[in-house]
């Protein structure tokens, strides 16, 4: 045991780190003792600053015993002497070792804001600050401050027990952290071997971590590499077919919908007519949509060709609205609208229908029926903003931030059509940003979803 290498490597370890914390735990038990005990002694002498403060505002002997009485009901101790230096007031039994500081004290040693005559709390019982009392430039006696140094001493004790404790435990973590992180260093070839024989069997999540620069290195880092790349294939794979699923299932149900109207007796050659269209919209629609789709899956960002036109949003907005009412008819959503027929904007109509069509789809498949649904449309001297809130289940806050990621599912355990988003939101993204704009989302859980769409206002968006 003693031969091997991961031993010896991890004595040194231990060692070096050892020798370090114990560096490290010294200086900070220091400055935390030093700073405990500044901390007594500057309160002490404050203390015993604001006794002379009243002293010199009232020296008479109702106020002497005053500060008496309240210093006898703490945990220190006051002694009050006359400008000849014999004591007049204390609030405790004045003791041989108290008389020993009064009687040694040097008055011209002594400034005027007060001072520590007495620190030596290892060695005395007690901590001492004196603060001379001066009425009209005249000397007239001492506020002498006394602090047991037993209630220093048992906070040095709780400071060096506390240390203690945590010197042991991070000692035992410390040596578990070498034993676990050596085995790892003194065995590549065999961990590589295990992994391997794991990426054989379609296990991809393999981490070989290694600093080595040598062959053994590379190799390490190869097959890391390798099992990260077949994991990351495999999980856009899948995924893509979800999101492509998902994406082609609304303008199927679409057609699928309104095919089945058709053929139910007692619709009228108009109404026939009027389905036969959107049928033949939504079919253009889905062969723009799997064109995007495919762009999606391409490493080039920006694939979107955006073809502009001044239009009116409102009218747009309505168009769109009523090729998804029957949608969400279906389970009894009410749509609002309230948008100002003045708003121009200068946009891709058929990229923009996109857009509202995967929103409003989101939130038809994520609220309850009988819900509503509110588009609201405003205009600011830099914006158009179009806001489309719902009331249904909510986004839960940690998965907020990446809606609009490409792949992107909500809840992975979950269906598709129940829970979270693939590429609908993204596809939306890519199309708002290539407008310049911006797309956002606010959600609380049982309180509904507000998506956000801000469209800067230039010279062809007036």
């Amino acid at each position: 045991m003693f031969n091997k290498l991961s031993f010896k490597i991890g004595l040194l370890f231990f060692v070096f780190i050892l020798v370090i914390e114990s560096f490290l735990f010294f200086i900070l038990y220091t400055n935390l003792v030093n700073d405990r005990i500044d901390e007594v002694m500057n309160s002490l002498l404050a203390r015993g600053n604001t006794h002379r403060d009243v002293l010199e505002d009232h020296f008479d002997q109702p106020t002497l015993e005053h500060v008496g009485i309240m210093e006898s009901a703490s945990e220190f101790i006051v002694i009050i002497t006359n400008e000849k230096g014999e004591i007049i007031i204390s609030s405790d039994p004045v003791k041989q070792e108290m008389i020993n500081v009064v009687e040694h004290t040097n008055d011209e040693e002594i400034p005027t804001e007060g001072k520590i005559v007495e620190d030596r709390w290892s060695e005395g019982n007690y901590i001492v600050t004196d603060s001379p009392i001066t009425i009209s430039g005249e000397h007239k006696g001492h506020v002498f401050m006394f602090a047991d140094t037993s209630y220093v001493k048992r906070t040095v004790d709780q400071l060096s027990n506390q240390f203690l404790i945590i010197s042991f435990i991070t000692v035992l973590l410390t040596i578990m952290t070498i034993f676990i992180l050596s085995r790892f260093i003194t065995q590549p070839l065999i961990k590589m071997k295990e992994e391997t024989e794991q990426l054989s069997k379609g296990r991809h999540n393999i981490a070989l971590h290694t600093k080595r620069k040598d062959e053994l290195g590379e190799l390490a880092n190869s097959i890391t590499k390798l099992s990260q790349e077949l994991k990351e294939l495999k999980q856009a794979r899948n995924e893509f077919l979800a999101s492509v699923s998902h994406e082609l299932r609304t303008p199927l149900t679409y057609i699928k919908g309104y095919a089945d109207i058709i053929n139910r007796q007692g619709t009228s050659e108009e109404q026939v007519k009027e389905y036969v269209e959107i049928i033949r919209e939504e079919t253009e629609q889905l062969t723009v949509l799997i064109k995007n789709l495919f762009e999606l899956a391409k490493i080039d960002q920006n694939n979107f060709r955006i073809r502009r036109e001044r239009v009116n949003l409102c009218e747009l907005i309505q168009r769109i609205i009523e090729r998804i009412r029957p949608a969400l008819a279906e389970k009894k959503i009410l749509l609002h609208v309230n948008c100002l027929d003045e708003i121009k904007a200068y946009i891709d109509p058929e990229r923009f229908q996109q857009v509202l069509i995967n929103i409003l789809d989101n939130a038809k498949k994520h609220s309850k029926e009988g819900s509503k649904i509110l588009i609201e449309v405003k205009q600011t001297d830099q914006y158009i903003i179009i806001t489309t809130t719902d009331d249904g289940e909510g986004i839960p806050a940690q998965d907020l931030p990446y809606i609009f990621d490409r792949l992107y599912r909500v809840e992975k355990s979950r269906s598709r059509q129940s829970g979270g988003t693939g590429l609908g939101l993204a596809i939306s993204k890519e199309i708002i940003e290539s407008h310049g704009g911006s797309i956002e989302a606010k959600s609380e859980i049982g309180l509904g979803t507000s998506i956000i769409i801000k469209l800067a206002r230039g010279k062809r968006n007036e």
